[in-house]
């Protein structure tokens, strides 16, 4: 008897789809790299499961300021920064000013994004909102490992995070918005998250010993 095995990739079977017929495309034009690099840095969030992202904001279809609004620019403005200096994350001042005073979007108002107002009076944060809470992910993760060695599902979650970190970081180098030589690196990781929260705490202890002096 004589037996045969064939062994077939799907690669063979995936040659002619709608993937590699654009990949093919792209390398008989000749794009620039770079020019292709613009648009795989805007997609900056990533999803790593089978869900297709059907979960979406919501904002009001009016673009005017709310009829029973009754702060000024000036006035929110400041509100902002009180609240920024007291340590504050701009997505926590958001929705304390959307629960408390009813405002459901700043730049209906201002014409600028709580950010924005923020690194305008040089209150902006030193790394962007999401990447600190992933770095600060991944710290609690890896303090978790430490102490349960064996959690294989969690050193796999460990990676997913850690791959999201470095895509964040790098579009964030690409839009200028961190350091060309900012790098993440795990060692440092802990550190980093500390010295930003002894930052905020430096910050909220100025803000109340001014409050004190003007009671004074």
């Amino acid at each position: 008897y004589f037996c045969c095995f064939f062994f077939s990739s799907r690669r063979r079977h995936t040659r002619q789809r709608s993937v590699s017929w654009a990949r093919r495309c792209v390398q008989e034009t000749g794009i620039n790299a770079e020019y292709m690099g613009i648009f795989q840095g805007q997609q900056m969030g990533r999803m790593h499961s089978w869900g297709k992202g059907i979960s979406r904001r919501c904002l009001p279809y009016k673009r005017t300021p709310p009829n029973w609004l009754q702060l000024s620019v000036q006035d929110l403005c400041e509100q902002i920064c009180k609240l920024a200096r007291k340590g504050m994350t701009p997505s926590q001042i958001g929705v304390l000013l959307r629960d408390s005073h009813g405002i459901p979007q700043v730049k209906y108002i201002t014409g600028s994004k709580i950010l924005r107002i923020l690194k305008k009076h040089g209150l902006g944060p030193k790394i962007p909102e999401d990447l600190f809470h992933l770095i600060k992910k991944a710290v609690s993760i890896r303090k978790h490992l430490e102490r349960n060695r064996k959690d294989k599902d969690t050193k796999f979650r460990l990676i997913l995070v850690e791959s999201r970190i470095h895509r964040l970081a790098r579009y964030y180098r690409l839009s200028e918005q961190l350091p060309a030589n900012w790098k993440y690196q795990s060692a440092t990781a802990s550190a980093l998250i500390s010295q930003v929260g002894k930052q905020l705490l430096h910050i909220n202890c100025i803000h109340l010993l001014k409050k004190k002096k003007k009671k004074k």
